[in-house]
């Protein structure tokens, strides 16, 4: 299950019309800044992009997990966008994205960063979900699935 405050309506994009990765990520920085008041869109799309820097955060089957660590923070923060179509990512397995989470953690919280990470990771390889948050019509529909601690495929 998801920490609580993780994720929630206000940061979640349904049917959003983006053409690239930068722009994606420009969308998601702008998601996760309106969490708090100490971060801005800017750093957070700049952070984001240097994890990029380092290896695609494209997981494959279409879903992406940028994340990067944020020493303005106390606690995780995640925003969730469903693209229109898929964008050349670099994921993995050459597959375009159209479902990216993406996630800032604290600076020194490498145990929870980890964490997250795999339990996303995990929560995304269930082809139910992935249809279901594709089908999905409303940030409340999504975040509904999100939260849901039962994966779709085991219920």
């Amino acid at each position: 299950m998801l920490p609580p405050e993780l994720i929630v309506g206000r940061r979640i994009a349904c049917r959003v019309e983006v053409t690239s990765k930068k722009r994606l990520l420009e969308t998601l920085g702008e998601l996760l800044a309106s969490a708090s008041s100490t971060l801005s869109p800017e750093t957070v799309f700049e952070r984001l992009v240097e994890r990029e820097r380092l290896g695609s955060t494209g997981l494959g089957h279409g879903i992406a997990l940028p994340h990067a660590r944020m020493p303005e923070i106390k606690e995780p923060i995640g925003a969730f966008a469903q693209l229109t179509s898929g964008i050349d990512y670099d994921a993995i397995d050459g597959a375009r994205v159209d479902l990216a989470f993406a996630l800032l953690v604290p600076e020194a919280a490498n145990e929870m960063h980890l964490k997250l990470l795999s339990y996303l990771a995990g929560k995304f390889s269930d082809p139910v979900l992935r249809a279901q948050l594709r089908g999905a019509t409303s940030p409340d529909e999504i975040l509904a699935l999100l939260d849901d601690p039962v994966p779709p495929g085991d219920a």
